[in-house]
């Protein structure tokens, strides 16, 4: 019996599973939005949840607790120093799972795994590019 056993296991051996999730986590803080399936977007969600509570505390010791999620310096860097301070704020609630469509091959259901602040982001930085080529 399964109860109260939590996680979903991806029919994968446990350092997969765990190099998989890692890799999905450190893409969406590179590019603040990444499309996977729905079980693999719920699961890296939980992971990156507790990633920005880290990184709104901003101490040292939420630093090291992340590196051991995020090997890549340069990441964790950008988790305490620019998404972290965007939502001081906020309680929780950091990421939404939008549902997008079924992938083709195997009809897998795909979501779209954001920040919720994504799309304000995307005007600001559209918009300044505009004003960039304007003032050329």
């Amino acid at each position: 019996m399964r109860h109260r056993v939590d996680g979903r296991l991806f029919g994968r051996p446990a350092n997969q599973r765990k190099a998989l999730l890692r890799n999905l986590v450190a893409s969406l803080i590179e590019h603040q939005r990444i499309e996977t399936t729905v079980p693999k977007a719920k699961e890296a969600k939980r992971i990156a949840e507790r990633l920005v509570s880290l990184a709104i505390k901003g101490d040292l010791a939420s630093r090291r607790l992340a590196m051991t999620y995020l090997p890549n310096r340069r990441l964790v860097s950008t988790l305490f120093k620019e998404i972290g301070p965007r939502f001081a704020g906020r309680n929780g609630g950091f990421l939404r799972i939008v549902r997008t469509r079924r992938r083709v091959n195997d009809r897998a259901e795909l979501a779209v795994l954001e920040f919720v602040d994504y799309e304000d982001i995307m005007k600001k930085e559209t918009e300044k590019a505009k004003e960039d080529k304007e003032n050329k």
